[in-house]
């Protein structure tokens, strides 16, 4: 039987780091997007919630045109019983049929005053109704100029940078895989718990990167041994000697645009 290859400690801190380098590069490409996917979802949502509220006032405007079409045929029917009140009027018997036409008569023509104090009633709406639209479309408008600036530019950056993204991915899982299953869940916390997304830092001026805590010589020696992953106390990254991390970003180098 074939003995499985032990890996080192520094192979795995090699591993651990070259990870990191991809993964950094992934976190600088999405920080080139800066808040542009927000902003086109936002755009986005609000040129749809001024779509719905337009087709909102369509409806409501196709309402009270039909409302005024109503009113219209109403006023029509009245004249029309008005007109056969009148022939009938001139052909009554006595004062009390006079009156009772009459007393329709009057209220045919009652009837038509409030149909037109209705449509004058739905023209003003639709009168202020077809203001908000039109002040909804100019504000719809300059969304979409803006959707459409937003959009350009972010496909400008994702042109750009959208194949190097793909194989940095690819890379990057390649590398977890490099790395035993516990180290790399470690990695992973470390990096989610950590502001700029740093889980394996270099020391610099006698310190962990992204930290002001001093680490003591002896442990510098230690760290420069690669015998053993060693973590900052304070931040809990994993610490690598500069001499490794700059063989490794050369390395590495090949990967990135």
């Amino acid at each position: 039987m074939t003995k499985k290859k032990e890996v080192t400690v520094e192979e795995k801190l090699r591993a651990l780091y070259d990870l990191q380098l991809i993964d950094s590069r992934i976190d600088e490409i999405k920080n080139t997007r800066g808040e542009l996917p927000l902003e086109v979802n936002d755009l986005e949502d609000e040129i749809a919630g001024l779509q719905t509220r337009l087709n909102n006032f369509s409806t409501d405007i196709e309402n009270l045109e039909t409302g005024i079409a109503n009113k219209k045929n109403n006023i029509e029917e009245s004249k029309t019983l008005s007109k056969k009140y009148l022939e009938q009027q001139k052909n009554v018997r006595n004062n009390r049929e006079f009156d009772s036409i009459s007393k329709e008569i009057e209220y045919q023509d009652l009837e038509m005053q409030l149909a037109e104090k209705h449509i004058r009633e739905f023209e003003a709406k639709i009168s202020a109704k077809n203001e908000i639209i039109s002040a909804a479309k100019e504000k719809m408008e300059e969304k979409q100029t803006h959707l459409k600036h937003k959009q350009d530019e972010l496909n400008s950056i994702l042109e750009e940078t959208v194949k190097e993204e793909e194989l940095l991915h690819k890379k990057s899982e390649e590398y977890g895989k490099m790395i035993d299953e516990r180290l790399l869940k470690a990695y992973h916390k470390i990096r989610s718990n950590v502001r700029n997304g740093l889980a394996v830092v270099t020391i610099e001026r006698g310190a962990s990167g992204g930290s002001f805590f001093t680490i003591p010589p002896q442990r510098q020696v230690e760290i420069a041994t690669r015998k053993k992953i060693i973590t900052d106390e304070h931040s809990g990254r994993i610490l690598i000697d500069s001499e490794l991390a700059e063989q490794e970003k050369e390395k590495m180098s090949k990967y990135f645009s």
